[in-house]
């Protein structure tokens, strides 16, 4: 696309947005649609948010609209409410002193829409709009789409000491649309990385799985040759380096994860658990008199690095738990019958047991080439099986057991923790014969193996 067809892109703005945008002008105050939502509509993707800015000041935005929140008003930006929907309008501001590489001393409010587009990220994110005005592009936002290109506004020193986080900022934009970063950018970003430790472990994670999660997770080789993972995560630096001599692999640790992230859906479990399911490789690295190298054991130390650094970025719970379980597992080869399978569904958790088969299928798509037709075969197999048994309807846990602990109980075993290995025992018997799965015989087993 040209620049003069970039140019004439039209913009269509939300009937709620719109009006917010009118209710500002017929009051004597400058109002535009900002930043991501106008690169987004420019580009012919969806915006997720449409954010204003505007000359009014905060008070005079409050007093235009009858439903508004206080969500940054030291900074300049109230929340409107429009049947429900929410808006940010920001005032035109200027920023002071940056002193913690995140927040500006001070805040002074401008009518100089220009004056609040310079202080902006990256030039892609610093157009604004509105029908009356058109397309206001200071900083050649347009230029770059066209190029396909991140840069700084202005001097990329300065714009990455005001915040330190748009380094990852800057890889992530890269990812999400398949550009690249512009070299004074990335100059800038070698130079300063260091600096992301000054950054919450919060705001790192919120890049980091949109980064992952993106069209091009691969791209995480960026910021590794940036140097943002030496000190957001130095454990994928090892892996860059862990050499694999064995025949199964063609690449080092470090590119077979980056080609894996590229075989895994977008879900940010997923994702995370290609990126961390090697990363026990250099603890249990050994070579043998042959010269193959070996990397007995490495998953369970891959799932101890993965579940250190999730703690470190404070992920939740349950996305601890279930990356933790498809790294523990990843490197399982359930034998290709119905009842192994069963068991290894079992053991792992039939709700994650797709999950792992996509695990399995990244990871097996990232080894060595002679080796990946037979490996997806049985990979195949395992999953037609897979589907069988869910089309029966197996037992897979205790939940389908047709035998209960009140059940057990009726029949004089005491509560407590015998009943439940007691359940268990007879669960690993249904697994292997699901027609064992009926009350009565299981009730008579019961009573043999109590």
């Amino acid at each position: 696309m040209s620049l003069a067809e970039y140019k004439t892109r039209y913009i269509e703005i939300p009937e709620k947005a719109e009006q917010i945008l009118h209710t500002l002008h017929k009051n004597g105050y400058e109002a535009y649609v900002v930043g991501g939502c106008v690169r987004d509509s420019i580009l012919g993707r969806e915006p997720g948010d449409w954010d204003i800015t505007t000359s009014a000041s905060p008070e005079q935005v409050k007093r235009l609209f009858p439903r508004t929140v206080d969500t940054g008003i030291e900074h300049g930006t109230v929340t409107v409410l429009e049947d429900g929907e929410a808006f940010e309008v920001t005032t035109y501001r200027i920023d002071g002193i940056y002193e913690d590489c995140r927040h500006p001393k001070e805040v002074v409010f401008t009518s100089d829409l220009l004056e609040d587009l310079k202080r902006r990220d990256f030039t892609i994110n610093a157009m604004a709009y509105s029908r009356e005005s058109g397309l206001v592009d200071a900083f050649g936002g347009l230029e770059d789409m066209k190029n396909r290109r991140i840069r700084c506004v202005g001097d990329p020193a300065e714009r990455f000491s005001e915040d330190a986080l748009r380094m990852m900022r800057a890889v992530r934009f890269a990812a999400q649309l398949g550009f690249s970063v512009d070299a004074g950018t990335e100059e800038a970003i070698r130079a300063m990385a260091p600096n992301l430790a000054r950054i919450s472990a919060e705001r790192i994670q919120t890049e980091l799985v949109k980064l992952l999660t993106s069209p091009n997770p691969h791209w995480f080789r960026m910021a590794y040759e940036c140097g943002i993972t030496a000190v957001v995560m130095p454990e994928f630096d090892r892996i860059m380096l862990q050499r694999q001599n064995n025949p199964h692999h063609a690449y080092t640790t470090g590119e077979h994860t980056l080609l894996a992230l590229r075989n895994v859906p977008p879900d940010k479990a997923l994702r995370l658990a290609m990126l961390f399911h090697d990363m026990g490789k250099p603890e249990v690295f050994s070579t043998d008199e042959n010269g193959k190298d070996h990397f007995h054991g490495h998953a369970a130390y891959s799932e101890r690095i993965a579940q250190g650094i999730m703690r470190r970025l404070k992920f939740d719970n349950d996305t601890m738990r279930t990356v933790a379980c498809l790294v523990r597992n990843h490197s399982r080869y359930p034998q290709m019958n119905a009842r192994d399978v069963r068991v290894c569904a079992y053991e792992i958790g039939p709700e994650l047991f797709d999950a792992f088969l996509l695990v399995k299928r990244a990871d097996i798509t990232a080894h060595h080439p002679d080796i990946i037709p037979d490996a997806l075969s049985y990979l195949k197999e395992v999953e037609r099986i897979w589907r069988d048994i869910r089309e029966r309807g197996d037992c897979l846990s205790l939940k389908t057991l047709a035998l209960g602990g009140d059940d057990l109980i009726a029949d004089g075993v005491a509560p407590g923790p015998a009943l439940g290995e007691l359940l268990q025992k007879l669960l690993l018997e249904v697994l292997k014969d699901p027609a064992r799965n009926e009350k009565d015989y299981l009730l008579e087993r019961s009573r043999e193996i109590r």
